[in-house]
């Protein structure tokens, strides 16, 4: 059975549409007019060895902010519709990547409660335009949407861009690894049956 998804989204700042294929190769198609946040989803889906297609238009006249953060929501619906009934994944997973100087940690629950604990201070303000702290932006409406307890630690970094890129690379790890059909696993993997 397929395990991919197509949300669109529109509203009076943005209109989002995401295509999210859990069984794919990295395979990406991203288009979101803010150039950085391409860059880092095009990380995530290539590093997560999920197929990704992410095309946006949003009011980045105002700036980045509703683009950015409706990208997130969108991509968390897509992948509770491509997750369906969770039966079969590992659910958990912990991932640590290091870029240069950079080390992020990103762990997952695919829990069906929605929350992200970030702790990833950059000293920074922007990475070119991009407002940094729309990273946490972009993951809270993932992890709200997507239904997963989500953590992602700064262990160590300097470049703001390293940082970002690391945090994202991590996360993409992370879901690729949470997501993964268990063959061990048989239904969900929950002592209460439903996640």
């Amino acid at each position: 059975m397929a395990r991919s998804a197509t949300v669109t989204r529109k509203t009076g700042e943005t209109d989002i549409t995401v295509t999210l294929d859990l069984d794919g190769t990295g395979a990406c198609d991203i288009s979101t007019g803010v150039g950085f946040f391409d860059h880092m989803l095009s990380a995530l889906g290539r590093h997560s060895l999920c197929d990704l297609t992410v095309h946006a238009t949003g009011d980045t006249w105002v700036d980045d902010h509703h683009t950015v953060e409706d990208v997130g929501i969108v991509l968390g619906q897509a992948l509770v519709q491509a997750l369906g009934d969770k039966s079969g994944i590992t659910r958990f997973s912990d991932v640590t990547v290091p870029m240069d100087e950079a080390l992020v940690l990103a762990a997952i629950d695919v829990s069906g409660r929605g929350e992200l604990y970030w702790d990833v201070p950059i000293a920074a303000q922007k990475v070119g335009t991009f407002d940094t702290e729309l990273g946490h932006e972009f993951f809270q409406g993932f992890a709200r949407d997507a239904g997963i307890t989500l953590h992602v630690r700064e262990i160590a970094g300097e470049n703001a861009h390293h940082i970002l890129e690391c945090a994202f690379k991590a996360v993409a790890r992370a879901v690729r690894a949470a997501v993964e059909i268990d063959p061990r696993v048989h239904g969900v993997p929950s002592t209460k049956g439903s996640l």
